[in-house]
């Protein structure tokens, strides 16, 4: 039955005003509707996703699937979903894992419920409202020089709702005592959890808590050396070992790159001929080529380190958002590496905790440095990321993290198209190599008079090297994305034009 037959039928149907007639043409005008509408839910086509390209965990699975679909359009706004128990058997799940799926659409306001109406699929658009504006974009002002995670409601509500279950099961030594100062044994046994998906693995004995990679970072610098000391990296590094080795009076060297990262016949000559004690690397998307150090890279410069016994501090703040790392380093050489990750880069800013983990000749020297840093990591926020690792919460921000700095990513990709620029789909920043004319100091004074903030090359720059010309941009600092397209938009206009023909700006 077609819509014209359909109302063609309602309007053969008498009208009259006897009873019994009334409720004859009632239940007659009943029976077309329902006939009507089983056609049109007949006709309906319903969406699926591939049961074969689910992989595990499968709610992550399934959650981003249908994420995908939403952002592709294949399901319009106000779209039902299948119940929780029809998707589960169309795609051979338990209704469980259909259920937590369903849930973590839901925390990203991709879908709403309703008992009695189903899941119904949300505007995509209100997915970017941000829970609450940062200082920066309260003030109009696009602030892409702070290296930063996105976030979103989901994010809020999790932490929101992380805090409210804090006390449940809470053993009370966690606010009563300040010891052990290597952390509590359930927080350090999660801990080996976590490290797995870091592509590593360790006992529990050997991983000590820190509030977060600055925390380890001065830890370890600390343990390894001593005022005078040589310390080599890469030609730019991470700016708080170049403030740090100042404050310890280390000698920081940094030494020639390429696109794969520190060069190993550079650190080779540097301890041939000059002397070094450690050597500082970010492998993982954290260096000034934005780029994933590969395994032959990492082999080679372990190779080197051993044959003049240096020690490794391996920072990998990023931990598993990158689907295409590597083996960490701390893998390859872990009588002489200490790793450091931690959780604020990859879910949630403010949850200040990770882990540290080293050889066990130097774990007495690195829990007095945490003692003489801090006594010990925040028992509270590693109970919080030790109970977001053993639920799945912690992977489960790990991929939406991925997820957006993939699509912002690709935002950077168009709009900066036909411009040099250093970047990667899990990165949380980007490097831009200035075009002729441009000067670090040029380019950031003009920008900010655009209310654009960029980092200068500057605070990442060992001693011995100069500028390369070049702004770091954070892809996650401004939130809201269509604020993100306006900056990045501004910042490719600004490398279209010459500096000579930018009018200067008199105050």
């Amino acid at each position: 039955m077609s819509a014209r037959s359909y109302f063609t039928a309602l309007s053969s149907v008498s009208y009259s005003s006897s009873p019994n007639m009334v409720e004859d043409d009632a239940r007659e005008r009943i029976g077309i509707a329902k006939q009507f509408r089983s056609i049109l839910m007949c006709s309906m086509t319903i969406w699926l996703p591939n049961p074969d390209a689910l992989t595990p965990p499968l709610h992550i699975s399934l959650a981003e699937a249908i994420a995908k679909a939403i952002s592709d359009g294949q399901l319009a706004q106000g779209t039902q979903l299948l119940t929780h128990r029809k998707m589960a058997e169309e795609l051979g799940l338990s209704v469980h894992t259909v259920s937590k799926a369903y849930e973590n659409l839901r925390r990203q306001r991709l879908i709403d419920g309703q008992v009695g109406r189903g899941s119904y699929v949300l505007d995509p658009e209100a997915a970017n409202d941000q829970p609450f504006k940062l200082s920066s974009e309260r003030n109009d002002e696009f602030d892409l020089s702070i290296s930063r995670p996105t976030f979103s409601h989901e994010h809020v509500e999790r932490f929101q709702q992380a805090l409210k279950e804090l006390p449940n099961g809470l053993d009370p030594s966690y606010f009563l005592s300040c010891r052990p100062n290597a952390g509590h044994d359930a927080h350090r046994a999660a801990g080996v959890k976590w490290l797995e998906h870091c592509g590593l693995e360790a006992s529990p004995e050997r991983i000590i808590m820190t509030n977060g990679v600055s925390h380890g970072m001065s830890a370890a610098l600390s343990a390894l050396t001593r005022p005078g000391d040589t310390v080599v990296t890469g030609k730019m590094t991470h700016h708080l070992l170049v403030s740090g080795c100042s404050y310890l009076g280390l000698n920081l060297v940094g030494l020639d790159v390429d696109a794969d990262g520190l060069l190993p016949e550079a650190l080779d000559r540097q301890c041939r001929e000059g002397h070094a004690k450690v050597l500082f690397l970010l492998p993982s998307l954290a260096n000034s080529t934005v780029e994933m150090m590969p395994e032959e890279r990492r082999v080679a410069l372990v190779e080197v380190a051993r044959r003049h016994g240096l020690h490794i501090i391996e920072n990998d703040a990023l931990g598993p958002v990158a689907e295409d790392r590597p083996t960490p380093v701390a893998a390859l050489a872990p009588e002489r590496t200490i790793y450091l990750t931690t959780f604020t880069k990859c879910t949630v800013s403010g949850l200040r905790a990770g882990y540290m983990v080293a050889p066990e000749h130097l774990l007495p020297a690195l829990t007095g440095r945490i003692v003489v840093f801090g006594w010990m990591a925040t028992p509270l926020m590693c109970e919080l990321a030790t109970r977001w690792v053993l639920d799945g919460t912690a992977m489960e921000l790990v991929h939406w993290q991925r997820r957006a700095l993939a699509e912002r990513y690709e935002i950077a990709s168009q709009i900066l198209q036909g411009h040099d620029w250093l970047g990667h789909p899990s990165a949380l920043h980007l490097w831009l190599p200035l075009p002729e004319g441009w000067t670090t100091s040029s380019f950031t004074t003009y920008a900010r008079q655009l209310k654009v903030s960029v980092a200068p090359d500057a605070p990442f720059l060992t001693p011995q090297a100069t500028s390369r010309d070049a702004v770091r941009v954070s892809l996650g600092s401004v939130q809201e994305l269509n604020r993100f397209k306006q900056a990045m938009n501004l910042i490719s206009e600004m490398l279209s034009r010459a500096p000579d023909g930018v009018a200067s700006v008199v105050y």
